[in-house]
């Protein structure tokens, strides 16, 4: 049985082993958005974990980041699922719950790099990004944003940079006014 859960400090090997397995260990390592990420911690409450038993099966995480010196935004990523598991829908249903906790907890906007036809399907769009730069090389075709609040990404321009982590700030509408975030943690299914 696959449980989603919180990542704890004890789960941070089996991730970075999951990812390397997933995105190659000196591959990943090399990436723009891995820039972002050195030395920060995930979002408070956004790294989330797939376990089957004590197995790491599953990961996604978010980062806090500053658009342009003045727009608040989370950095999606890695997601990755255990390639014995891929194409069984565990990735998706992970996506939407990560979605769903983000905009619960407050935060406006998703930014990523990754591939357009499967995070399309999210609600991604690159039209986003068009004023938006990363510091280093990216493939602007894999530069795509989300908005989780109508208009949180309207005339964003400038360079992203990580932010210390933060509970975001208020917003109006949720992703899924529907998600209550005390029911979502637990999840199991066969």
């Amino acid at each position: 049985m696959i449980t989603l859960g919180h990542e704890t400090e004890t789960d941070v090997a089996q991730i970075e082993a999951l990812l390397d397995l997933v995105f190659g260990a000196e591959e990943r390592l090399r990436k723009t958005c891995q820039r972002l990420r050195d030395g920060q911690k995930p979002a408070d409450g956004l790294a989330l974990v797939l376990r089957d038993g004590d197995r790491i099966v599953g990961t996604l995480r978010f980062w806090d980041l500053l658009i342009g010196g003045q727009t608040r935004a989370l950095l999606l990523g890695p997601l990755a699922v255990d390639p014995s598991l891929q194409g069984t829908g565990l990735g998706s249903k992970l996506m939407r719950h990560g979605l769903n906790l983000a905009a619960a907890r407050h935060h406006q906007a998703v930014i990523l790099v990754g591939d357009e036809p499967y995070y399309r399907r999210f609600g991604f769009q690159t039209h986003y990004m068009g004023n938006v730069d990363l510091p280093g090389p990216v493939n602007r075709d894999r530069f795509l944003g989300l908005e989780l609040v109508e208009g949180a990404l309207a005339d964003v321009s400038g360079m992203v940079a990580p932010l210390e982590p933060t509970l975001g700030l208020p917003c109006g509408m949720l992703f899924d006014p529907e998600f209550d975030p005390a029911l979502g943690l637990g999840w199991t299914f066969a």
